[in-house]
């Protein structure tokens, strides 16, 4: 006979919603931490025992919890952030649902003590609001969490923990997000009785990046540019690192967004593609990036433990993303970038990159001309000539005399392959073919921007079959492919006709193409997919354009490269991605040969 439907306990029911809301030790750090911040804690004691499993203790000195509301603490969906619908939808708080507390009451043996200024401090512990039993206890303004034998009812999800040290290492990782997310908290975390970290409030900017050094590594954020950015109500505002400091996975992408850290793939796919002409294959870039918005243009209410949110104007918030860290690079340049005295380690062990000075304001940009490479050594003795009007024999007096360039001056080629350059702080070497790469690269995509993609017809249409929701979006979207050389026209309910592409386009797939552009336009809102195959051509042009090694230079056509670099965008990396230049620092060099020791 078929089971009746009842009503479940209420014990059960936060057990199970607890299946939801805590996954391990870390996520009940993470929820108690996000109530210390939304209570205004300016100071927070997290003391940890065996990973988590066995004590989780966490203090704050928040506004507290007043004693009428103790119990009621302990209840499913009670909160002191929302009242209505209209709160919902413009959620400031990290917290807002009400489930965590008696999520993790019915777990574990949870006991909460508070106390509001002016008032005296209670103590409750249950499993829920029925059996919460209330009692005075000595605390300071403020409440403590204390969370002990997590999952010690439920044997089910206890096996499925893993070793002390591993969860451990998944709680501070939840701190080290919390630390970055609100720089105004003095942070402390201990296991097993050891301070572990110590992480001080950050007011100014110094300090912040101070902070940023201690939970990232100083290697990371003496490689990043700080930047920021704002269009159409929206702000982003953080840390990126430079290309050259890529990771093998993406372990130090932290993402905000009004304070709350989360993961979304509409963000990755933004920033991914904002890196895609200077990271090399395969590595992934490191950022700290702070995005602030209306609260109404955001959900944050789409995932379970609210790591993902859902924006309401998805296209324009990637589209957004993506031209602010694009521009941030760009911009990026010898001369403008932080300084710092170490050489490049090796790809694969990467934690630092070269330095570029700030002394030297880059001339004038000159105007994009696709040249041959002949025509452009050919020109490099004359621009070098006319800027500088020196030969290699009188630039240590220029140097004694004026600013010395970010990339120095040429002293000499070494086997063909890299140029050899004296700077302010040392010596600088270029990969002689790289460098003129990417000067190569970002000329011609130049030219290409500023006249019309030349496009042709195709004498046999190519029909390609796809879904209904993909034919209205190419429909939609005539405009964005007619300007990137493409003509689509809709010949049934579900199928297309390709009848025209761009030249530079002629040998590739065209189908697959379109596809691709359509799949982005339903996941994204946006594609750059055309752009991007054109560019892949451009940089093969580019590659096959450019000096190659082994190629003689003079003194002043090395120079003129240099200079050259100092005006290009993205001159630190060829467009597939490697570094172009190194710089030694005096006391690096010194360190070599143990100078002053």
């Amino acid at each position: 006979m078929p089971q009746r439907i009842q009503q479940m306990a209420n014990q059960l029911i936060n057990q199970i919603a607890a299946g939801e809301v805590v996954e391990r030790p870390a996520s009940v750090v993470k929820e108690l931490l996000e109530n210390s911040l939304d209570a205004g804690a300016q100071r927070i004691d997290i003391d940890i025992e065996k990973g988590g499993t066995k004590v989780i203790r966490v203090r704050d000195d928040g506004v507290g919890i007043h004693k009428e509301d103790l119990a009621l603490a302990l209840s499913r969906h009670a909160t002191s952030k929302i009242r209505n619908l209209d709160d919902l939808e413009r959620v400031t708080s990290l917290g807002f649902r009400g489930e965590a507390i008696p999520s993790i009451a019915s777990i574990s043996r949870m006991s909460l003590v508070s106390k509001q200024m002016d008032a005296e401090s209670w103590s409750v512990r249950g499993h829920d609001e029925n059996s919460a039993e209330l009692k005075p206890a000595p605390h300071g303004v403020g409440t403590t969490v204390e969370v002990r034998d997590l999952f010690y009812n439920v044997p089910a999800r206890r096996k499925f923990l893993k070793t002390e040290k591993t969860e451990f290492n998944h709680l501070e990782d939840v701190v080290k997000r919390i630390a970055l997310s609100n720089f105004n908290v003095d942070i402390n975390l201990s296991h097993n009785q050891k301070t572990i970290k110590q992480i001080r409030a950050a007011h100014d900017r110094s300090s912040m990046e101070k902070r940023i050094g201690e939970i990232c590594g100083k290697a990371f954020i003496e490689q990043t540019v700080h930047m920021e950015f704002e269009a159409a109500g929206l702000k982003l505002h953080g840390w990126i690192a430079l290309p050259s400091f890529s990771r093998a996975q993406a372990d130090m992408q932290y993402f905000f967004v009004n304070g709350r850290m989360i993961r979304d793939k509409l963000v990755s796919h933004a920033v991914r593609q904002a890196y895609q002409d200077v990271l090399y294959h395969g590595r992934h870039s490191a950022f700290v990036l702070y995005l602030e918005l209306d609260p109404v243009l955001v959900d944050v209410n789409a995932h379970p433990t609210k790591h993902e949110v859902r924006f309401r104007e998805g296209r324009l918030v990637h589209d957004f993303l993506f031209r602010a860290i694009h521009n941030a690079l760009a911009d990026v340049r010898p001369g403008n970038q932080s300084s710092s005295a170490q050489a490049m380690p090796p790809m694969s062990e990467q934690s630092s990159m070269p330095a570029y000075g700030r002394s030297y304001a880059a001339p004038p940009r000159q105007s994009n001309m696709a040249l041959r490479v002949e025509e452009q050594i050919q020109s490099y003795s004359t621009m070098a000539a006319n800027a500088y009007g020196q030969t290699a024999g009188d630039q240590s007096l220029a140097a004694a005399d004026a600013d010395i360039p970010p990339l120095g001056f040429a002293i000499a080629q070494l086997q063909g392959v890299y140029i050899l350059a004296q700077t302010a702080r040392g010596m600088v070497v270029v990969d002689m073919h790289a460098a003129h790469e990417r000067i190569t690269y970002e000329r011609l995509k130049a030219a290409m921007d500023e006249g019309a993609l030349a496009s042709q017809p195709l004498l046999v249409p190519i029909a390609i079959s796809v879904s209904e929701k993909e034919a209205d979006l190419a429909e939609n979207n005539k405009t964005l492919f007619s300007e990137l050389g493409f003509e689509l026209d809709r010949s049934a309910p579900e199928s297309l006709r390709i009848r025209q592409i761009p030249v530079i386009l002629a040998r590739g797939d065209a189908e697959a193409l379109v596809r691709d552009v359509l799949s982005d336009l339903v996941t994204y809102g946006s594609s750059k997919r055309i752009r991007e195959a054109i560019n892949e051509v451009l940089g093969t042009m580019a590659c096959h354009g450019s000096v190659r090694a082994n190629r003689s230079l003079t003194i002043p056509e090395m120079n003129a490269l240099l200079r050259d670099m100092e005006r290009t965008e993205r001159s630190g990396q060829c467009n597939h991605g490697r570094p172009t230049w190194v710089e030694f620092g005096m006391a690096e060099m010194d360190k070599w040969f143990m100078r002053g020791q």
